[in-house]
């Protein structure tokens, strides 16, 4: 989903919580994810893969400077001859550890398995963060949480589209001296709009 689209989807749940929740959560993401540090994990559950997720944030941390909000989609049923980028298992979030932030993606309760390997992840020292439809057992878990339950009024893809697009904002560096006025931020606005988009996934 581009810039515009995001807007406008913005403006349609003007009013409702989520713009809100979404830049809430999203500021948690972006501050829990160290430079140099243990990375941004994405899981979703055995059903469930947040490829889309995935994407857009490797867009925004191309768009945004900050390439530390690149995640690495772990997979469930990963496979050794897939292209590198989703061929990273399930073991992987048992080496997760202080520096590192992973982000549970769960339109459904997750297996005991995952909960596991999380639990284990958050006890040596990782930063846990969920977008779920409000499982209790994961939000004993998360650091954050962002719950959309079924009769939110939006599903769980909207409310990823308002996440993903929000990590990237707040990143650009800032003005020299005193604020940026009103041509300034309408030219970097331009400049993001225009310009090239990254690899794509």
């Amino acid at each position: 989903m581009d810039a515009v689209r995001v807007a406008l989807l913005r403006e349609v749940l003007a009013g409702t919580e989520w713009p809100g929740a979404a830049r809430r959560f999203a500021g948690s993401l972006r501050s829990s994810v160290v430079p140099h540090g243990g990375g941004l994990l994405l899981v979703g559950t055995a059903e469930y893969e947040p490829w889309h997720l995935a994407a857009h944030l490797v867009d925004e941390a191309a768009w945004s400077g900050r390439p530390e909000l690149a995640p690495t989609l772990v997979r469930h049923r990963a496979r050794p001859g897939d292209p590198a980028h989703l061929a990273v298992g399930l073991g992987r979030i048992e080496s997760a550890g202080r520096g590192a932030t992973l982000l549970m993606v769960a339109p459904s309760r997750p297996d005991e398995g995952l909960l596991e390997r999380v639990h284990d992840a958050r006890r040596a020292g990782a930063t846990v963060l969920s977008l779920d439809a409000g499982d209790t057992e994961l939000h004993g878990l998360a650091h954050e949480t962002l719950a959309v339950p079924a009769d939110a009024g939006v599903d769980l893809d909207t409310v990823q589209h308002l996440v993903s697009a929000a990590t990237g904002e707040n990143c650009l560096p800032s003005a020299p001296r005193g604020r940026l006025g009103f041509r300034d931020r309408l030219s970097r606005l331009a400049d993001r709009l225009t310009a090239p988009p990254p690899a794509r996934w």
